[in-house]
């Protein structure tokens, strides 16, 4: 296998000393998982973070050997990660699509979606701009993977979107998470802390970054 396409890293794990299993989402291919030498030293981690986009080259010599990836940077996410509530929605984005979607099957349309998703978290001027996104690529995400997902109507107040939010939480945790949704579900917990904290606040309108 020789793979080499833009991706959106989703997950890295930890393996041996200084490498990574990195998972990620590529638009022809898939989900394909790859092992990044060096991936935790000084020149790598700043690259091998959720929501980066990156250029991989994927190199294996068969089908059931771990595939060595090659990454560089395109565009990073490291900024916002120290910003509690985009943050949260990133990890938790990156998190659900590492888990849910199976390796080496095309979701071009999830690709898409996961993308503009990110950006919007990125650079819109509050979480108003990026909620409904989420929630809509979360639906898309069920659907794609035969759950049918849910409808879903343009909200007009915070208090809106947080049942939205958990409804659709409880699907993902039912049909796309099974015996995997412990860890993976409290990521999306923890977004929804940081959402109600400004369906709360005094100045709900305005929604905090």
């Amino acid at each position: 296998m020789h793979i080499r396409a833009p991706a959106i890293l989703c997950a890295a794990r930890a393996h041996g000393e200084t490498a990574v299993i990195a998972r990620l989402l590529t638009r022809e291919y898939g989900l394909v998982a790859g092992y990044v030498a060096g991936g935790r030293g000084r020149v790598l981690r700043p690259v091998v973070i959720p929501g980066n986009l990156v250029d991989v080259e994927i190199r294996s010599r068969s089908d059931s050997q771990l595939p060595f990836a090659k990454l560089e940077l395109v565009e990073s996410r490291g900024p916002w990660l120290g910003e509690p509530l985009p943050a949260a929605a990133i990890v938790w984005a990156c998190a659900l699509t590492a888990s849910a979607l199976p390796e080496r099957q095309p979701f071009p349309s999830l690709y898409d979606a996961l993308s503009a998703v990110l950006t919007a978290i990125c650079h819109a001027p509050s979480a108003r701009g990026w909620a409904e996104a989420l929630l809509r690529y979360e639906a898309l995400l069920l659907r794609e993977l035969g759950y049918g997902g849910d409808s879903l109507a343009a909200t007009a107040e915070w208090s809106d979107d947080l049942v939205a939010f958990d409804r659709m939480g409880a699907l993902i945790g039912r049909y796309c998470l099974a015996d995997r949704r412990g860890m993976i579900m409290a990521a999306r917990a923890m977004l929804r802390d940081r959402l109600a904290r400004i369906a709360s606040g005094p100045n709900h309108h305005r929604a905090e970054r």
